[in-house]
């Protein structure tokens, strides 16, 4: 089973250098009017969403069913992790195999090629945009831990309580009078009411603070973080059973060695039939080599599952699994109206072509 490499990051290292970068390259007569570019070879992109609950027990926990009535309180401080959604993507990195000189006849009108950093082709004769980067939305982990004496719903009689049955029972009392005291406000029968309604948000927002911080003292708190992985795979062939990572309800995305993880499996076949023998194709390979060289991308089907339950099934082009054609010369040698090629420097194919 062939591949090329496994690359294995936390999304976030990347978005600052998401944004695909382009230069514009004229073909003048310093360069002989030619410029060398490179078509890409497919790298899959397997993103995963990981997401990791932080659960801790509050101090009442024995008594959240005798004073709240709340019978599934977080009894121990524990941290779990889930998966969450897989996506697949396909970006391109230069093939080194496959590098060739765009050639443009000395007084054709302007001739110009868009290139990305690292050399892949963009577009001939026609301006390039490169789309926008797409960054994964990161959600930040909002604690709702309370501690005693860091609130102002923490009354002297509770912080004097001996015991914690004691504290307890206070904490309840408290609960319940912050209750009643929000419920008078509501209805008009408080005796000193907020003068207008931002005072009432603010007086209904302080006590809505103080009784979650009470409560979290019965129920404990759950704390929920995402974060997103990718794991590449550069393949030349069919894959089969291949091992992306594993991953573990108690430590998250581990090595694909690592045994403490379930593994995620990966397949992927190409949809493409096998190409016929070609006795043309040798003859003419010499003067084929003359034109712009390109990429026609073949599809491929790729499955990741665990456990034996299928966790994405999709389609994609992977330039390896392809073949190579050519544009012939004589396309960009019309002065007065030079063509236009839109190339996708992720798989090296033909977008479009205006004339």
């Amino acid at each position: 089973m062939k591949y090329l490499l496994f690359i294995y990051f936390i999304l976030a290292a990347l978005q600052t250098d998401a944004q695909t970068k382009v230069t514009k390259k004229l073909a003048s007569k310093s360069n002989n009017y030619g410029i060398t570019y490179s078509l890409p070879k497919t790298v899959l992109m397997v993103n995963a969403e990981v997401i990791k609950t932080s659960a801790k027990a509050g101090p009442f926990f024995r008594y959240a069913e005798k004073y709240l009535g709340v019978k599934n309180a977080v009894t121990e401080d524990r941290v779990s992790y889930s998966l969450g959604k897989l996506s697949l993507e396909n970006r391109g990195i230069p093939d080194p195999d496959n590098t060739y000189t765009v050639e443009f006849k000395a007084g054709t009108t302007a001739p110009y090629v868009y290139l990305t950093d690292d050399g892949r082709i963009c577009t001939i004769n026609a301006e390039y945009s490169p789309p926008a980067a797409a960054v994964a939305a990161v959600d930040s982990p909002v604690s709702a831990t309370a501690s005693a004496g860091s609130s102002p719903g923490f009354t002297e009689e509770l912080l004097m309580a001996g015991s914690v049955a004691r504290q307890a029972e206070v904490a309840a009392k408290q609960i319940y009078r912050i209750r009643e005291s929000r419920l008078n406000i509501l209805t008009g029968e408080a005796e000193n009411l907020p003068p207008d309604g931002e005072a009432m948000k603010l007086v209904m927002q302080q006590l809505e603070q103080q009784e979650k911080a009470l409560v979290n003292l019965f129920t404990g708190t759950t704390d929920r973080e995402t974060s997103y992985y990718d794991v590449g795979l550069t393949p030349y062939e069919a894959v089969e059973n291949e091992v992306l990572f594993r991953f573990s309800d108690r430590l998250g995305i581990v090595d694909a060695d690592d045994l403490s993880g379930a593994p995620v499996y990966l397949n992927l076949r190409s949809l493409e039939p096998p190409a016929a023998p070609d006795p043309e194709a040798a003859k003419n390979a010499k003067t084929a080599t003359k034109g712009l060289a390109y990429i026609v991308p073949g599809r491929a089907q790729a499955e990741i599952y665990m456990n034996r339950r299928l966790l994405l099934k999709e389609e994609t082009l992977v330039s390896q699994f392809g073949r190579l054609e050519y544009l012939a010369p004589a396309m960009f040698e019309d002065r007065k109206n030079p063509v236009k090629v839109y190339f996708a420097p992720e798989t090296g194919s033909i977008k479009q072509i205006i004339q």
